[in-house]
């Protein structure tokens, strides 16, 4: 089963969509940092990432990026592997 990491914030709409992509996939299993309760974890998110927006995803340990990211993954047919480990 995947690892997925996700920063979030609690009124996030493209939080809420992107876990609901997950979920439909089967993965619910998400550890969400929400950034909007610690500002120490938004600078985290930062440092990791250089973005300042939520959602921003790991899979695996791979940053996926955002919900519009994880979601073109997914039409190109490439969020599968990711989520089960395979290797393109």
């Amino acid at each position: 089963m995947a690892t997925i990491q996700m920063y979030t914030t609690a009124v996030c709409p493209y939080c809420i969509a992107a876990k609901g992509l997950l979920a439909r996939k089967g993965y619910s299993a998400i550890e969400e940092i929400r950034v909007d309760l610690n500002p120490t974890l938004r600078d985290e998110m930062i440092a990791r990432t250089r973005l300042r927006t939520v959602p921003q995803i790991f899979i695996n340990g791979h940053h996926v990026g955002g919900h519009d990211d994880m979601v073109a993954l997914d039409r190109a047919g490439k969020l599968d592997a990711l989520l089960t480990g395979a290797t393109s």
